[in-house]
């Protein structure tokens, strides 16, 4: 497991902006906005079935996740696999994600979601005061 500087981790738990990435069968890399929660070294998201995404992923799946702040030049990058695909049958993932960003369960109840948790293998930090900066190479 990958452990990061407290810093690193407090930010992580915070409910910051995100974009996943993962690569088109095309050789294509590919970003989309994504809510996501950060739990024991993990990162879990989720998604409609239907999305191209998810085909993609269960294809290859490498994945990164950048998050920022109000201040997107605050950023943590991470990089990783994708360790757990689920149906999110009682769309317990995506209320719990959706009560993390608006304090609201998740209002479209009628789509099927499925629920991935990804396992970072390392990570990029850059901010202006360090605090979340990358180790030296």
């Amino acid at each position: 497991m990958l452990v990061l500087p407290a810093a690193v981790d407090a930010f992580l738990r915070k409910p910051n902006a995100a974009v996943i990435g993962c690569m088109r069968p095309d050789g294509f890399p590919i970003t989309v906005v994504t809510w996501y929660d950060w739990e024991d070294g993990r990162v879990l998201v989720n998604m409609n079935e239907a999305r191209k995404r998810l085909q993609w992923i269960r294809r290859d799946p490498k994945v990164s996740l950048t998050v920022f702040d109000d201040d997107w030049y605050r950023h943590v990058s991470l990089h990783g696999v994708v360790v757990e695909i689920r149906d999110d049958a009682g769309l317990a993932d995506i209320d719990r994600l959706a009560l993390r960003y608006t304090g609201e369960p998740f209002g479209n109840r009628t789509g099927r979601r499925v629920s991935a948790w990804i396992e970072p293998h390392g990570w990029h930090g850059w901010d202006d005061s360090g605090e979340l900066s990358s180790p030296p190479a």
